[in-house]
């Protein structure tokens, strides 16, 4: 059963930032051919219980829930124009990656919109084909009405996030990334701003999510719309992550050897609903009321206007003289984005006391 963690402060030492490295651009996903290389699961959701089907591409177009708006970009969304009876679910989206991308990869995306609601649980994350043992990165993920995004690896045991870790937020979740630890938590990072999730985001115009996989470690910024950097904007075929600052989240490759705990990855972007994670009464009470499955799922899709992506690209890089790329992966693995969101009001309210 998925439990809800307190969050934590920890004291950091910032020294030298994390190692920086120059990386290229291999592939983007954006505009008319954002879907082309992705492969949409195509089945109820049987890997976190969600009240879903994940529909097909065809249905996806068909149905309008995966489709490129008028601005160019990627729209992936929740059904909620359907009237949903007593034993039925909901059309939904999860697409991976076909390709997979090894160690000295960095990925980045950037969202005018993600989905957000009582019910709903959307993550952009990262698997290997054989999980657990090859590994898995969370770079966004929510649940219901909470405010923050959080961040996470699912490992096989062994890997830990560290004390000493060189990042900027000081939410820390849990510390042993092991599935079998703690109900499969995983070591868990709040992003520590309410513009890194839900209604705060929208607001705020969006953002800019930054992963680096590399073999010193794994680091995610977040950058919203008014912070990011200048190097980021327009085209940006190549990265030097010095000019990113220190990261939102670091993992260091000191407790948790990204050699040894991940294989190559495919991207991957879902929304469920309810299922263990967003329908577990007591992480579903934190933010909303009623019953999960019975007062949202159920009935006409008005609950799910604002249940959405909006993408306008994801770019992956690769380190300088590198080749990071296996191309035609078949689709994820049965791994999941699931985490706990440590939402209790109390952690929450702390955030403004830091």
């Amino acid at each position: 059963m998925v439990r809800s963690v307190i969050l934590t402060s920890a004291a950091f030492v910032l020294p030298a930032l994390v190692k920086a490295q120059t990386y290229n651009m291999v592939k983007e996903y954006a505009g008319d051919s954002f879907f082309n290389d992705w492969n949409f699961y195509n089945n109820d959701d049987d890997l976190t219980q969600g009240n879903v089907f994940f529909v097909s591409a065809k249905e996806a177009d068909s149905d309008h829930l995966a489709y490129i708006n008028d601005a160019g970009n990627a729209i992936m969304k929740v059904d909620n124009t359907t009237t949903v009876t007593v034993g039925s679910v909901r059309n939904s989206v999860r697409i991976a990656t076909k390709d997979q991308f090894t160690v000295g990869s960095m990925w980045i995306t950037d969202m005018v919109h993600v989905p957000y609601g009582c019910s709903v649980w959307p993550a952009f994350w990262s698997s290997a084909q054989d999980w657990p043992s090859g590994g898995e990165i969370d770079t966004f993920e929510g649940v219901n009405q909470v405010t923050m995004n959080q961040m996470a690896l699912h490992t096989a045991s062994g890997c830990t996030h560290s004390a000493n870790a060189i990042q900027t937020s000081k939410l820390i979740n849990s510390t042993d990334c092991s599935t079998a630890a703690d109900n499969n938590d995983g070591c868990v990072v709040t992003t520590p701003t309410t513009s890194s999730y839900g209604e705060g985001f929208a607001a705020a115009g969006g953002g800019m999510f930054v992963t680096e996989f590399a073999t010193t470690g794994i680091s995610i910024w977040f950058f919203n719309r008014s912070s990011i950097p200048s190097a980021l904007s327009g085209n940006a075929s190549t990265v030097d992550t010095s000019v990113l600052g220190t990261p939102t989240a670091n993992y260091s490759s000191s407790t948790c050897d990204v050699s040894q705990f991940f294989e190559p990855q495919s991207l991957v972007f879902d929304i469920t609903l309810c299922g263990e994670f967003a329908g577990n009464q007591d992480i579903f009470e934190e933010t909303c009321s009623g019953t999960c499955y019975d007062d949202f799922v159920l009935g006409s899709g008005s609950n799910y206007a604002t249940a959405y992506f909006e993408v306008q690209y994801v770019r992956v890089y690769s380190q300088a003289g590198e080749v990071t790329v296996i191309s035609g992966s078949p689709r994820a693995s049965r791994a999941h984005p699931a985490a706990v969101l440590a939402l209790a009001i109390g952690a929450v309210a702390a955030l403004f006391m830091l």
